[in-house]
């Protein structure tokens, strides 16, 4: 069904990949109820809500799209939802809130039936998609190094090298060494291996505790809070939330897209300019959108995290279902995946190592010609300078029609690129972000 001799690889390589992705994106189920609370939304609500729609969107990639790749609510279209929609909005609910984000998910659905989003891969200068899957590795070993506290916040100069005597900074390097030094020898399973490591070393020194306990059950004090797709056209009628469902579904196709571009090509899944069962795995996330905002949680996305899991050797569906089953499995142990996901320096290392893989995508840029190269690097620069994959990808849209005009080259963009350009630009300048 996985086709694992076809892809070079066996059910224990991409089991222990499927867990070490579940490992490094386990912390959504967390940090998403901590943001979505902010909005009003009940902690219990969301946290089951985000295991449902990443089960949902993950199983769908797995089974269907037979892709590595893990679904879950992104992060970014979360504060967005939480401080700029709720949060600015005196007269808008949570409740209405996920309507509109019921709505972005339908819409999302139809335009993945449709070869539009196939066509959108296949229109991405090839330069362009190289600067993502680099922007994405530069941006989550920063991720890494921010969370263990080995870099940190400056007044002045924005980030700088954090206190190396903390607890959790050392952690964070003696698991970076640890791991470091498993890769070296080869070891299949490096990434889990040194992420067992680092947490055995976490709980004897004091820093993991399971001070609640380890199960319990999973709930939904609200239920199911989108019901009727009517009344939900209805709520972003009466709001005016038209800017909203459009904010969310251009950043979730571009954040998306962009991610699946970047773990397809860092696993050699892609075919040349296109990607192979484009369709399938665009539905994953669409689908998950849609029901997660059923039972209460923002879009969902393809997880960058899925990265690490391909460099412990995933390839096949197989490791997505073994995340999938995590997660089920995570909704009835609440507490102990809270304190494990609390030790960002336990899954930081995996972070940090993967981003540092994804850069090779460099190598493969044309530095030589401007057109080509500046918006590249303009994508590698924003995306950790501005936390977000989808402003990255904005700017590399942009700039790079521009260029190629100004050069004389215009036929040679894709019109989907011209199109894309101009709703980036509008998206950028006029809505929230």
């Amino acid at each position: 069904m996985f086709k694992l001799k076809e892809n070079n690889t066996n059910a224990k390589t991409e089991v222990l990949a499927g867990i070490t992705t579940f490992l490094t994106m386990v912390y959504i189920v967390v940090v998403n109820p901590v943001i979505l609370s902010d909005a009003g939304v009940p902690f219990e609500q969301v946290f089951t809500a985000t295991i449902i729609a990443s089960v949902i969107g993950t199983l769908w990639m797995a089974l269907f799209a037979n892709y590595p790749i893990a679904i879950a609510p992104g992060m970014g279209l979360n504060a967005y939802f939480a401080y700029s929609v709720v949060g600015t909005h005196g007269n808008i609910s949570y409740q209405t809130a996920f309507a509109a984000v019921f709505i972005a998910g339908l819409i999302f659905i139809i335009l993945s039936l449709t070869p539009f989003r196939k066509k959108l891969i296949e229109a991405i200068p090839e330069n362009l998609k190289h600067g993502i899957t680099a922007g994405i590795g530069l941006f989550i070993a920063f991720i890494g190094l921010r969370l263990s506290g080995i870099i940190t916040s400056h007044p002045t100069n924005l980030v700088a090298l954090g206190d190396l005597h903390s607890p959790s900074a050392i952690l964070a390097l003696v698991g970076l060494a640890v791991t470091l030094i498993l890769m070296t020898l080869n070891i299949n399973g490096a990434l889990f291996f040194g992420m067992i490591i680092t947490g055995l070393i976490a709980f004897f020194t004091g820093q993991l505790s399971f001070d609640q306990g380890f199960m319990s059950l999973p709930s939904l004090p609200d239920g199911l809070i989108v019901l009727n797709p009517i009344d939900a056209i209805g709520d972003v009628i009466h709001h005016s939330l038209y800017a909203v469902v459009f904010s969310f579904l251009l950043v979730t196709i571009f954040d998306t897209t962009g991610t699946m571009i970047g773990v397809a090509q860092q696993a050699g899944l892609m075919k040349g300019n296109t990607m192979p069962r484009a369709k399938e795995a665009l539905l994953s996330d669409s689908i998950a959108t849609t029901v997660g905002a059923m039972f209460g949680t923002s879009p969902t996305s393809a997880f960058i995290e899925s990265s690490a899991g391909v460099a412990a050797g995933g390839r096949t569906g197989l490791t997505s279902l073994t995340v999938a089953g995590l997660f089920i499995v995570s909704a009835f142990f609440g507490p102990l995946v809270s304190a494990v996901s609390g030790i960002s320096a336990i899954t930081a290392p995996a972070l940090i190592i993967v981003g540092s893989l994804m850069m090779g995508s460099i190598s493969n840029i044309k530095w030589g010609e401007i057109d080509e190269a500046f918006p590249a690097f303009l994508i590698i620069l924003s995306m950790p300078l501005t936390s977000s994959i989808a402003t990255g990808i904005a700017l590399g849209f942009i700039s790079y029609p521009l260029l190629k005009v100004v050069k004389g080259k215009w036929r040679e963009v894709h019109p989907l690129v011209y199109l894309f350009a101009v709703l980036f630009f509008y998206q950028l300048a006029f809505l929230p972000h």
